[in-house]
């Protein structure tokens, strides 16, 4: 097989992870993530604002971002995604989408670039996506900015919800950086592939930058595994998803 027909292979199986095209099974996942993230937040703010993380590259965590905010949007809320992974952005990439203003963007600008770097989705009408944009020098010093806290409160005054996609970890400080601006940080791990001393030192690193950890995630469960382990296994804070 060429190396074109592999990429086509690959962005048609990648499609197959994604929002509208989730089996059965990894769409009600997902619902009963969205529940749980309602449950997980007090009802009395306008927009929540969460994060989604991992230990180290190759979990899921930009797949559960995508389909988490889709479902958001599907019951109802205004919302909209950001790609903070200013390193290695993945979203525009799945979503198929102009990655030429973003996030890195709007901030080195200071804020005049937000309208037109704000892609509305043809998938919802509520979905809204802010991709990365140019990878810059400086992302943890663009995510701990002034300006980044100021984004993020103009954005809050028109969504519901905002979830941000950030990098892994215990790979840079990103994620951890951010956190006082978020409601709380969802951490993806996967089945039969994270590694615990990885995620041990994913969970101290982010209560000691005193983020809220709503729960975790698992990704790639197998099929015959997915039904009892979405309805058994949540207790003790974890959700299973189909990646």
């Amino acid at each position: 097989m060429s190396k074109s027909a592999e990429s086509r292979a690959s962005i048609i199986e990648q499609r197959k992870t994604l929002h509208t095209n989730l089996n059965f099974a990894a769409a009600e996942a997902y619902k009963m993530l969205r529940t749980n993230i309602f449950f997980s937040l007090p009802d009395d703010k306008k927009c929540h604002i969460i994060g989604v993380t991992s230990s180290v590259r190759g979990e899921g965590k930009s797949t559960t971002a995508i389909n988490l905010s889709y479902s958001l949007a599907e019951a109802g809320k205004k919302v909209l995604l950001i790609d903070a992974d200013m390193r290695l952005p993945s979203i525009a990439k799945k979503m198929e989408i102009p990655n030429d203003l973003g996030l890195s963007d709007i901030l080195v600008n200071a804020g005049d670039k937000v309208g037109i770097s704000i892609h509305k989705t043809l998938v919802h009408e509520n979905w809204h996506i802010i991709t990365s944009g140019s990878i810059p020098p400086n992302p943890s010093e663009l995510l701990g900015s002034g300006r980044m806290k100021k984004l993020v409160g103009a954005l809050s005054e028109k969504y519901d919800f905002i979830v941000v996609d950030l990098p892994p970890v215990t790979v840079v400080t990103d994620a951890t950086i951010l956190s006082p601006v978020l409601d709380g940080i969802a951490v993806v791990v996967k089945e039969n592939s994270t590694d615990k001393r990885a995620l041990n030192e994913c969970v101290r690193l982010l209560k000691m930058s005193e983020a809220k950890i709503l729960g975790f995630i698992m990704t790639s469960v197998k099929e015959d595994n997915a039904t009892y382990r979405k309805y058994g296994s949540y207790y003790g804070k974890h959700t299973q998803v189909s990646d």
